[in-house]
C-alpha cells in the first residue's frame, strides 16, 4: 500500500477509492498485513461477500485479523463507532488498524445519508486515538455524489496507488450537506398521536402497529422499547408535548418522535455509556435495537426516526 500523507497526531482516516476486486483485495490486505507484521491489533468490517477476498489475499496472516460482516455490524451505521471504540479500548496503549466499509451500492438513500454521517463523525470520535482507519469506496458502483462526500469526510485519500491530503475535507466537526437535509416527508397515511404525560398509549400504539405490519414478537418488543425511550426523553427534558407518527410498507415499519428538545452532542447514542452513568442510555439502546436511526436536532426541536425491517434485511447485491 502506498504511504499515506501524515496527519497531526497518530490518528489517520483514509478514504480508499477502488475500481476492481484485485485492487481492493491487494490494497486492504497490504494495509492489514503491515499491521500484523508490526504486531498491531487489526480489525476489518466489510460486507460479507468481500471478507473472503481479503482473507485469501492475507493468507496465513488472516489468522491474526479480526473479521466482521458490516451488513450485520453496521446495518444501522450508528452502531459502528462504539464497536470500533471497543476494539480500540481493548488494545489501549497499542496502535490499531481498522478497515471499515459502511457504504455500498444497495444501501437505501436514508442508509447512505446515515453512513455518510458516520464517516464524518469518525473524525470527531477518534480524534487523538492511536488508530489508523481505511474506508474503501467502490467507484464503479457508487454515485459521484457519494464519492464527493467521501472526499469531505476523509482527511486523507488513496486511489490508483497514490495518496494525498483531501482539499475537500470538512474538518472534524464538518458534515456533508446531505446529512443535514430535512428528512423525507412522512406519508399522509401515517398514524399520529400526541402525548404529554402518559406513555402507556404510546407503547400500546407501537405494539399494535408493529403486529399489524407483521413484525415478529421479539422485534416488536424491541421497537416498543426504543420508541418508549425516546418518548420518555420528551417528558424528562421538555415542557411541552411530543408527537408520535407510525407508518409501514411491505419492507419496514417506521416510528417517529418529534418534540421541542434539543440534542447538542453529535455523538449522542454512539458512545457506550458507563454502567454508572446517569444518562445517555436511551439513545444508545435505540441504536442497538433499530435497523436505522435518523436524528435531526436544531433550535426548533428534535426528530428521531426509527426504522425496523419487517423481514431479514435484504442481502447485498
Amino acid at each position: 500500500m502506498a504511504e499515506s500523507p501524515a496527519t497531526a497526531g497518530s490518528f489517520r482516516h483514509v478514504g480508499f477509492f477502488y475500481r476492481a476486486a484485485k485492487e481492493y483485495a491487494t490494497t486492504v490486505a497490504a494495509f492489514l498485513g503491515d499491521g500484523v507484521a508490526a504486531g498491531e491489533p487489526t480489525f476489518v468490517a466489510v460486507p460479507e461477500g468481500r471478507l473472503s477476498l481479503i482473507a485469501d489475499a492475507l493468507g496465513a496472516d488472516a489468522r491474526r485479523v479480526e473479521f466482521a460482516d458490516m451488513t450485520e455490524m453496521g446495518r444501522n451505521p450508528g452502531r459502528i463507532i462504539p464497536r470500533v471504540q471497543a476494539f480500540v479500548d481493548l488494545h489501549a496503549g497499542q496502535h490499531v488498524r481498522y478497515v471499515g466499509e459502511p457504504i455500498w451500492a444497495s444501501r437505501s438513500r436514508a442508509e447512505l445519508r446515515e453512513a455518510t454521517r458516520h464517516e464524518a463523525l469518525v473524525n470527531l470520535a477518534f480524534a487523538g486515538a492511536d488508530a489508523e482507519i481505511l474506508c474503501p469506496y467502490d467507484t464503479t458502483r457508487l454515485g459521484q455524489a457519494v464519492i464527493a462526500e467521501a472526499m469531505q469526510t476523509h482527511p486523507l485519500l488513496l486511489s490508483g496507488g497514490g495518496a494525498r491530503t483531501s482539499a475537500e475535507y470538512a474538518g472534524p466537526f464538518g458534515l456533508p450537506s446531505s446529512c443535514g437535509a430535512p428528512l423525507s416527508a412522512r406519508p399522509d397515511t401515517a398514524m399520529i398521536h400526541t402525548y404529554r404525560s402518559d406513555l402507556s398509549q404510546v407503547r400500546a400504539l407501537v405494539l399494535k402497529s408493529a403486529r399489524e405490519a407483521g413484525l415478529p414478537d421479539e422485534r416488536a418488543g424491541d421497537l416498543v422499547l426504543a420508541v418508549s425511550e425516546v418518548a420518555a426523553n420528551t417528558l424528562r427534558h421538555t415542557p411541552s408535548s411530543g408527537t408520535l407518527a407510525i407508518w409501514h410498507d411491505p419492507h419496514e415499519i417506521v416510528c417517529e418522535i418529534r418534540d421541542d428538545g434539543v440534542i447538542t452532542d453529535p455523538l449522542a447514542g454512539r458512545r457506550r455509556p458507563a454502567p454508572n452513568a446517569l444518562g445517555g442510555h436511551g439513545l444508545w439502546l435505540v441504536h442497538q435495537v433499530c435497523d436505522l436511526v435518523e436524528l435531526r436536532s436544531d433550535n426548533t426541536g428534535t426528530t428521531v426516526r426509527m426504522h425496523m425491517a419487517i423481514r431479514s434485511p435484504r442481502p447485498l447485491s
